[in-house]
């Protein structure tokens, strides 16, 4: 039997199995973009939301040292971010328990172990911080608070990136913990103005992607976002609030200060002059100075001590009132056999590296550390050694600061005001006072090592109204006592001289001990006086109280002639010196130009199609949409051509024809316009528009955009 023909087909049905095939198979297309970009946006979400937990954690740059921060702060970003993108089809609970414990995880080699610290380091760190001086050391106590902060600033946004709709929330932690990180980070070095602008831009791509925008929507948001930050550079430090920043350390209570050496350096002078050979420890320097110890500024009667409130510190020391010009000095210090907690430097010292548990008196300026000194512990210093001129040094006028002119109760006191007076007949001028009274003790009385040691008032009266010799324990005491009858500020230093060179180290010994006295000025800070005589009675056989003494003698002079007076004499009336006033300011000018002008390029285009959509009735919006497609298809500044015209300029685009179509029914029937017509005309607008984008290189695009003709003209 012979097989059955196959039903004829007619052309209708051919057809139809055609645009079901095509219409099948762009449907698959379309579903591995749809995949393709969802894939995009799982990745690049948490990417993103990590790169703002760890930028807010960079933040605290200004609190510890970069090296130790990033350590903390990389894994503390990266690995919740992680977490959330693998169990994002999974419950919450069991993504937070994941955390908990990686977050436990991540602080063992933090602290090189398990340990139950974590829990009260984490509390106390922040108070801890708030009285440290910045840098704080890079300690797990510390640290512990930043890798905590970023940790759950990640965590917290991811989870909520993953979850949830919700746009600019999974920013919100990290930008708290940045507000930490600034709050803590008050007083310390560099700036935050890239660290915030980095923030921004973040914040800004993150917006971008929850909007579910192409890829390429991103590149023209940045000129924006750039504009923004420049604009926040050029505004940010003139702002009231950036010149004077709230600083929290103002009002944190103070633990109880670092313990100080039971025995006063001060107290180790007569002994260790007994013993002049005994090697203490060297510095290698560029130049000879003297190596300052300690700082002691509170008497009562019986020794000096410190009233320094030593705080820990990563290393850098605040400066002093000092402003003027100084010179950078390098050290690097070795023990040999100096005992106690005070660390030598040059003053003043602004920066130490290499000694651990270091804590510094922000007032002085002085170190101590409470980490073993033994033989070989080495330590760098740098020290901004002022350098007054002679112009400043004869106009010092002394701080007004009782606790630094107190005289403790005592008979003795008549006496050394006295004798201060006597000292500095004839002067003046507080500085003036200061160089007698130095000149005085140098010349009245003698250096001898053999002299009965101690700085208590009883002490010092018998040096000053019987032997008449002493070491510079009792000269730099006596000088301080009698300056504070004079109302001048003052106090004593301990320190050492630079010792003995050889190859660009000096070698300093038990016999280089030295003390001298010091005087505080408004504005100049704290000014050396050395009113202990040399070894042989008129001259000093160190180089650097030799200087200071002949330039005592030389302002002496200046005094002598009236110096003082012509110094405070206004400069001599003549023709003024013009100042020639820049006004070339080109390079501020043209970057604000630029950076207006592609927000300007990013944000007309924008705002004209959101106007040409929601515009009414519906015939102005079927020729926003007609208008749109023009702009979008490059054809601006051609208003003569008709619809048609175009349409044949584009013929591969299918959309073209039935918008233009319905432009053309809007110009000549706009009454008879049928329902639905803006919504469609807007259907084949975004089609034109997504089909440019397919087929434009991205360079000419961009071309396109930022041209003035069509940015201006519609």
């Amino acid at each position: 039997m012979p097989a059955a023909a196959p039903p004829p087909t007619s052309p209708g049905s051919s057809s139809r199995r055609a645009r079901g095939t095509a219409s099948r198979r762009r449907g698959r297309r379309d579903g591995a973009r749809v995949a393709e970009v969802a894939l995009w946006r799982r990745i690049a979400g948490p990417a993103v939301v990590a790169a703002l937990a760890a930028t807010a954690g960079w933040g605290f740059h200004r609190v510890f040292p970069a090296a130790e921060l990033l350590t903390v702060v990389v894994p503390a970003a990266l690995v919740p971010a992680v977490v959330a993108a693998l169990t994002r089809n999974r419950p919450l609970w069991l993504a937070l328990v994941l955390d908990v414990v990686l977050w436990l995880a991540a602080a063992v080699p933090l602290y090189g172990a398990f340990t139950l610290a974590f829990a009260s380091d984490l509390t106390n760190s922040w108070q801890a911080l708030l009285t440290t001086l910045l840098p704080a050391p890079a300690e797990p106590r510390l640290l512990i608070l930043t890798h905590t902060l970023v940790w759950l600033a990640a965590v917290t946004g991811a989870e909520t990136l993953t979850r949830t709709r919700l746009r600019i929330a999974p920013a919100l932690p990290a930008l708290l913990v940045y507000g930490v990180a600034l709050v803590l980070g008050v007083d310390g070095e560099g700036s935050n103005l890239a660290t915030s602008a980095a923030l921004l831009v973040m914040v800004g791509l993150l917006l971008v992607l929850r909007e579910d925008r192409p890829a390429l929507w991103l590149l023209p948001v940045l000129p924006a976002i750039g504009v923004v930050t420049l604009a926040a550079a050029l505004l940010g430090p003139v702002l009231p609030m950036a010149r004077e920043p709230y600083d929290p350390r103002r009002d944190a209570e103070l633990p109880p200060p670092v313990r100080v050496d039971s025995v006063s350096p001060l107290d180790r002078v007569s002994a260790w002059l007994q013993i002049p050979d005994r090697p203490l420890f060297t510095v290698k320097a560029d130049k000879p100075l003297n190596w300052r110890l300690a700082v002691l500024d509170r008497y009562d009667g019986v020794r000096w001590t410190s009233s320094g409130r030593f705080q820990p510190t990563g290393g850098r020391v605040p400066s002093d009132a000092w402003t003027g010009a100084t010179t950078t000095v390098r050290q690097t210090v070795t023990f040999q056999g100096l005992p106690g907690t005070w660390l030598p430097a040059a003053d003043r010292p602004v920066e130490v590296k290499g000694a651990r548990g270091l804590a510094a008196d922000p007032e002085s300026g002085a170190l101590l550390t409470s980490a073993a000194t033994g033989k070989g512990f080495t330590y760098q210093v740098t020290s901004e050694v002022a350098a007054p001129t002679k112009d400043e040094l004869l106009h010092a006028v002394p701080v007004a600061d009782p606790g630094l002119t107190a005289f403790p109760a005592g008979p003795q006191e008549k006496l050394f005001r006295k004798l201060a007076q006597d000292a500095t007949r004839g002067a003046d001028v507080p500085i003036r006072q200061a160089y007698r009274l130095q000149n005085f003790l140098r010349t009245t009385a003698k250096y001898d090592i053999t002299a009965p040691p101690g700085h208590s008032l009883k002490a010092l009266e018998f040096f000053l109204d019987t032997t008449y010799r002493g070491t510079s324990e009792q000269f730099a005491s006596s000088f301080a006592l009698m300056a504070r009858t004079l109302g001048l500020p003052a106090r004593v230093v301990v320190g050492f001289r630079p010792g003995q060179a050889k190859d660009g180290v000096y070698h300093v010994r038990s016999g280089d001990v030295m003390a001298w006295a010091e005087i505080k000025f408004d504005k100049l800070g704290w000014r050396p006086f050395y009113p202990t005589p040399g070894k042989s009675g008129a001259k000093d056989d160190h180089d650097v109280v030799s200087s200071a003494i002949e330039e005592s003698e030389k302002l002496e002079g200046e005094f002598g002639q009236s110096g003082a007076s012509k110094a405070k004499e206004p400069a001599p009336k003549g023709k003024p010196v013009p100042v020639a006033e820049s006004t070339s300011h080109w390079w501020v000018i043209a970057p604000v130009v630029v950076a207006a002008y592609l927000l300007l390029a990013l944000v007309l285009p924008w705002w004209r199609r959101r106007s040409r959509r929601g515009a009414t009735p519906d015939a102005r919006r079927v020729m926003g949409a007609w208008h749109q497609a023009c702009q979008d298809l490059g054809v601006v500044g051609k208003h003569s051509l008709t619809a048609s015209e175009i349409v044949a300029r584009h013929p591969a685009v299918e959309e073209l024809q039935p918008l233009a179509a319905l432009a053309n029914h809007v110009r000549y029937a706009p009454d008879t316009l049928p329902p639905h017509a803006a919504s469609e005309a807007w259907r084949y607008s975004d089609a034109i528009r997504a089909h440019t984008r397919r087929t434009t290189p991205l360079r000419t695009r961009l071309t396109h955009r930022l041209n003035p003709k069509t940015l201006i003209r519609p």
